[in-house]
């Protein structure tokens, strides 16, 4: 099975290179202009993150494609954070004690990193299912950068940390997934993996 793991195009706070998680943002008109000057490669299902960003992204790249929503693809939740800048931020104590622990300490009023991970890894196991399940050889996934991080940290081998696998907006990687290595013990994905083909 090929998957094409594809990161929204801009938004304005994608402009502003603010923390932009839980905050519902449309695409901006660079964002819109990005995509027209993309080719993106034919494919069978679409799968989104039920963000409007997303869906936006999923509905200009595919018009002809209906759009199955997966709410554990989200991104994360930044708390107190959501919608500042590294500049805003950067005197914040508590965002001094995020930046020092690697990112890996729950967002103040926020999401835990740790959480959202596991939850990105669940909603791409329920993709994977959905293609499956419908005989798909070739689909797509229009998801957060984030998201696709995640996905990449757990499954692709080579293994490579988190911050690796990041990607520009309306960027992103062509994977393949090993359908009868993936489904031959649900329970357990550690002998499972992805591989990564090319960046797209």
């Amino acid at each position: 099975m090929k998957i094409y793991l594809i990161r929204h195009s801009i938004t304005q706070g994608n402009k502003r290179r603010a923390y932009i998680g839980a905050t519902d943002e449309t695409l901006c008109e660079e964002g819109m202009e990005l995509l027209k000057n993309r080719n993106y490669p034919q494919i069978e299902k679409l799968v989104a993150s039920p963000m409007k960003r997303c869906i936006q992204t999923a509905k200009c790249i595919y018009p002809n494609k209906d759009v199955h929503t997966i709410d554990n693809l989200r991104e994360c939740d930044f708390g107190a954070f959501e919608g500042m800048t590294y500049e805003q931020l950067k005197e914040n104590a508590d965002y001094q004690e995020w930046i020092a622990k690697d990112g890996k300490i729950p967002f103040p009023k926020g999401e835990d990193q740790m959480e959202f991970r596991k939850r990105c890894i669940q909603g791409f196991d329920e993709a994977v299912a959905y293609f499956h399940e419908n005989n798909v050889s070739c689909g797509a996934m229009v998801v957060h950068g984030g998201t696709i991080m995640a996905i990449l940290e757990a499954y692709a081998r080579p293994e490579e940390d988190f911050y690796y696998w990041k990607v520009e907006n309306g960027e992103g990687y062509e994977v393949d997934v090993d359908e009868e290595e993936w489904f031959k013990e649900t329970e357990l994905r550690e002998g499972h993996y992805v591989r990564v083909i090319t960046s797209i």
